[in-house]
């Protein structure tokens, strides 16, 4: 009996364990294609419903965001996808170091003080001639030409008799005699110092007793021979320029700067010179006079400079490129591109974030190359569009003009 009851239990067992089994194995039986091609599309549905309900979402913050911000009249807002169509772009109102090229044409002339001129102080006739052409280069202490005059032999004359004079009453009893004789000795010798008869000649004549036909003139500097109006056996006065010479190794440049320029032309300044003979290379100088007066015609200011000419290579009414670089020092500035300048006020956009554009007028000082010098209207740090900023324009007075005929629109109601 005992074991009768021991079969029955685990036959009832095995039949319970048995039909858990198969309820499990019909729970993960796979599914078939239909079932599954719907249960993607159900939860491909669910998704997209999910993602445009979370964008309706942000774009309805973005908008009370926006919302919040006080905008000013004429102020856009572009998307990013149309800021790279149209081709924004944007930089940083920045403190930056400014310079200023100011370019013109000049003539090269001589240095008016480094000129001179060559006459006699006494009249005669011209007996040799030394320097016969003009262009010649001539040094200082050079013989030029020598001159015969009557005036000069009885002079040196004189003071021979003068000196032999003293000599005769150097022992005199009356001092006043002895007196005379030295005042006429020193008139007569100061007359030959007047004509340019020199220590050392007069010293000679004291010594030899003999007198000096003629009177011969030297080069007073170094330099080139530009005029010369003394030949053998021409008759001359004081009145005569015998010779002009001119020393190059300083030359002048004179060029014309324009009225609106000059306020940044100070004397001293450093100057540079192009010439198309010497195409690589550059000569420095400086600004060394500033005319008072200014031309009606042109009006321009001529303004001189002075260079070095130590190997001569620039020469007198030759034309130069003339380059003067300012340096204007450390100024808020923005680029030329960025500025809109209607020609009664000029405007920038400023970039205020998530797509917002802000006209803005500002006030601008010097023009330096590239850069619009900054005086008022904006800060530092500040981004302002510096591309495409007339398509931004254009839609602003749309935006504007609109705005104005909604509002009649709305007042005649």
């Amino acid at each position: 009996m005992r074991k009768n009851l021991v079969l029955f239990i685990i036959f009832s067992i095995s039949i319970i364990l048995y039909g858990c089994q198969r309820g499990i194995d019909e729970k993960i039986k796979p599914q078939s294609h239909e079932e599954m091609k719907h249960e993607e599309h159900t939860h491909k549905e669910m998704k997209h419903e999910g993602h445009a309900e979370m964008k309706h979402e942000g774009h309805e913050m973005k908008e009370a965001k926006t919302a919040e911000i006080p905008m000013k009249p004429g102020t856009v807002m572009i998307s990013p996808e149309k800021q790279q169509l149209i081709g924004i772009k944007t930089e940083v109102v920045q403190t930056r170091r400014l310079h200023r090229d100011i370019r013109t044409v000049g003539i090269v002339d001589y240095d008016e003080r480094r000129i001179a001129k060559i006459h006699t102080k006494i009249p005669g006739w011209i007996e040799k001639v030394f320097v016969n052409f003009t262009g010649k280069l001539v040094a200082r202490g050079q013989p030029l030409i020598s001159i015969y005059s009557p005036e000069l032999v009885s002079t040196q004359e004189e003071y021979l008799l003068a000196l032999r004079a003293k000599k005769y009453i150097s022992g005199a009893p009356y001092s006043e005699i002895s007196s005379s004789a030295d005042s006429l000795i020193e008139a007569t010798r100061k007359r030959l110092l007047l004509w340019d008869i020199s220590e050392d000649q007069i010293k000679r004549l004291e010594e030899k007793g003999v007198v000096q036909k003629s009177l011969t003139l030297y080069s007073p500097i170094n330099g080139f021979v530009l005029e010369r109006n003394g030949f053998e056996g021409m008759y001359v006065t004081p009145e005569t320029n015998l010779y002009t010479v001119a020393d190059l190794s300083t030359v002048w440049v004179y060029a014309d700067i324009y009225e609106y320029e000059m306020p940044l032309i100070r004397t001293g300044q450093e100057a540079i010179i192009n010439l198309s003979y010497y195409p690589q290379e550059t000569f420095r100088g400086r600004v060394i006079y500033v005319y008072p007066y200014l031309d009606e015609k042109t009006r321009t200011v001529k303004v001189r400079f002075e260079f070095p000419n130590k190997d001569l290579r620039l020469k007198p009414q030759m034309y130069a490129n003339i380059e003067i670089r300012i340096d204007l020092g450390r100024k808020l500035s923005v680029s030329e591109t960025a500025v809109l300048d209607s020609g009664e006020r000029k405007i920038v956009f400023v970039d205020l974030g998530n797509g917002h554009f802000e006209p803005r007028e500002v006030k601008t000082g010097i023009k330096a190359k590239d850069y619009y010098e900054i005086i008022s209207g904006l800060k530092e740090g500040e981004r302002v569009v510096s591309s495409a900023n007339f398509l931004i324009d254009s839609e602003s007075r749309l935006k504007e003009a609109m705005g104005g005929m909604m509002h009649e629109h709305g007042g005649s109601k």
